[in-house]
């Protein structure tokens, strides 16, 4: 079986059936497309996805790039994808006409992405960064920056790059110490950066790294952190020109090999150029953009590796003969394939609800960012945004964690050769475990969500929120989901409203420690309602499809089990972490670190 890397049938159905992508066309941005153009752009990355980069997938992982005389050498492979995927469009996909783009809603150039990063999630890298990095030039750049910079980098002439962690700070951007000072039109840069993706390679012309450092005399802490504009070539009077931009080490990742990570050197010569974008000491306010995007993209990436491994464990399970049903007692018959086996289908189970729910959420929230930029209504707009941030870290933690154990159920079908390099899982395990470390761990997106998002605006999104869940809860109730489902849901959506107000009084009355202790266990109970809700939202889906005499009965019957599966095997376990936060159990708050 040839792995289709997601199912073409889930993807329709889930942006159209479940989530009404093509309403989408109602809206002026939008009315030069129909459902015809979104789908031969999905079409066309699924295609080249299949064809050209899953082939290269062990050869990529097998030849890493190489450091040579202080520039990245990426794998030959790249250098045949890397035009190919350039011609594509998909870096200025999302983007306007005006500047290039194609103007795409980011919900169908996500789904478009999905394909690539299945195939590759490290080749899709550099498009993506590349993406964010331009789209913060578009938005808070100069008109000087954005007619150097913006053409050639929608066009993959040059790339892009997020340069924000320091050695010495990991993800503590307050403690940002690379140093910017004023000299004339530009500032001179100084400092280290480390683990940034594609910060060195071969493949294009220039790479244009947005960093963040401080202006001196600046204030202390995130608030005197500015954003920068560091080219590694910087435009001369004949042309493009060294920038005192060096690669002082090469990160050596157990996956994305193909993305090379490097720790950056700036200025080490005295002559680093940054232009400033944005207002001086808002670099983060602007950088949030671009980190926001990018842990979208984390958990787009999250998805599609989970998604890539259930379609190889679903097929190995089909063909793999071993064993028999426990209820035959002729030891003569023919082994069945283990897909046979009620143990099996269970694994399998849990990662189709896993990889769809998944992928149902992520289609969701960026859906909520096209029409937080461009629904007809200023009230429509701000509903979607309170949304849009609310679901952010829910989006980037819930397909790298659960999307890990997915993949960890690929390698478990597989028996004995999952752990071999001789086929496919272990590259996806290794490659899924960056999900829930870059662009912020998991930990981090659990305070965010507990500390920031869920208070934010006197609980704006979560009213939201629940008006949300309301209405998926008539749509399912309409259309003869099980009550017992919708009334799940429900219960669930009131436990976690009314928890989500003891923290919060909890944090306002000055005990903070004792609001975020479980942030963990927050964001987790918190994304399996989220996903219960999609789940329901399928089902509501799957239901109207059987109404209307749709043929695809056996996709349909999967969605429904999956739902069931969700709603009543991982949905009951919310009340039990609701307990935790509210009882605020402190074993690890009094464990001191000397009993360790």
């Amino acid at each position: 079986m040839t792995n289709p890397l997601l199912d073409d049938r889930d993807v329709a159905f889930t942006l159209y059936g479940v989530l009404g992508a093509e309403s989408l066309l109602g809206l002026p941005h939008f009315e030069e497309h129909s459902r015809e153009t979104f789908d031969a752009f999905v079409s066309v990355a699924a295609r080249f996805a299949r064809e050209a980069v899953f082939p290269a997938t062990r050869a990529l992982d097998e030849d890493p790039p190489r450091l040579v005389d202080g520039r990245v050498l990426v794998s030959p492979r790249l250098h045949t994808l890397w035009p190919k995927l350039r011609e594509m469009g998909v870096i200025a996909a999302a983007r306007p006409f005006e500047v290039g783009g194609q103007q795409l809603p980011l919900a169908i150039s996500t789904a478009a992405s999905l394909y690539l990063m299945a195939a590759n999630p490290a080749l899709f890298g550099f498009p993506g960064l590349t993406a964010g990095a331009a789209h913060l030039i578009e938005e808070f750049g100069s008109e000087a920056l954005k007619a150097l910079y913006l053409e050639p980098m929608h066009e993959g002439r040059f790339t892009g790059t997020m340069a924000l962690t320091e050695p010495h700070a990991g993800s503590s951007l307050a403690d940002v110490s690379t140093r910017a000072r004023p000299a004339g039109d530009h500032y001179l840069i100084s400092g280290s950066k480390i683990f940034i993706s594609g910060g060195d390679q071969d493949l294009s012309e220039n790479i244009v790294h947005m960093v963040l450092a401080r202006i001196e005399g600046a204030p202390s802490g995130i608030r005197g952190v500015s954003l920068f504009l560091v080219p590694r070539l910087r435009f001369g009077v004949s042309g493009l020109e060294p920038n005192d931009v060096g690669v002082s080490g090469l990160i050596h990742k157990i996956g994305w090999k193909a993305l090379p990570s490097v720790v950056l050197s700036l200025g080490e010569g005295g002559d680093c150029r940054g232009w400033l974008v944005g207002a001086p000491h808002q670099g983060i306010s602007c950088m949030f953009q671009m980190m926001n995007e990018a842990r979208i993209m984390v958990g787009a990436n999250g998805v599609a590796t989970a998604s890539v491994a259930y379609h190889e464990s679903l097929g190995y399970a089909r063909e793999r003969p071993q064993g028999r049903l426990a209820t035959s007692k002729d030891p003569q018959l023919p082994q069945v394939p283990i897909i046979e086996h009620a143990d099996v289908r269970r694994m399998l189970l849990r990662q189709k609800a896993i990889v769809e729910g998944g992928m149902s959420l992520l289609l969701q929230t960026a859906l909520y960012a096209d029409r937080a930029s461009h629904a007809a209504t200023e009230g429509e707009r701000q509903h979607a945004q309170v949304l849009l941030d609310l679901l952010t870290p829910v989006t980037k933690s819930f397909p790298a964690e659960k999307g890990f154990e997915s993949t960890v159920l690929a390698l478990q079908i597989h028996g004995g050769y999952g752990y071999t390099s001789e086929y496919l899982p272990e590259i996806f395990f290794r490659e899924q475990k960056l999900n829930s470390i870059h662009e912020g761990t998991t930990g981090i997106q659990g305070l965010d969500l507990l500390g920031r998002k869920v208070v934010a605006h006197n609980g704006a999104a979560m009213r939201a929120f629940a008006e949300e869940i309301a209405r998926t809860c008539e749509r399912a109730a309409a259309a003869g989901v099980a009550a017992s489902w919708i009334g799940a849901l429900t219960g669930a959506a009131v436990e976690v409203s009314e928890l989500t107000k003891e923290l919060a009084q909890r944090g306002r009355s000055g005990d903070v420690e004792g609001m975020l202790c479980h942030s963990a266990d927050y964001l987790e109970l918190f994304s399996t309602t989220v996903i219960a809700w999609q789940w329901l939202l399928q089902a509501a889906a799957a239901r109207e499809a059987m109404a209307s005499g749709s043929s695809e009965r056996d996709f349909l019957e999967g969605k429904l089990a999956a739902a069931q599966y969700w709603l009543r095997t991982e949905l009951p376990r919310v009340p039990a972490l609701v307990t935790l936060c509210r009882e605020n159990e402190d074993s690890y708050l009094t464990m001191r670190p000397s009993w360790f």
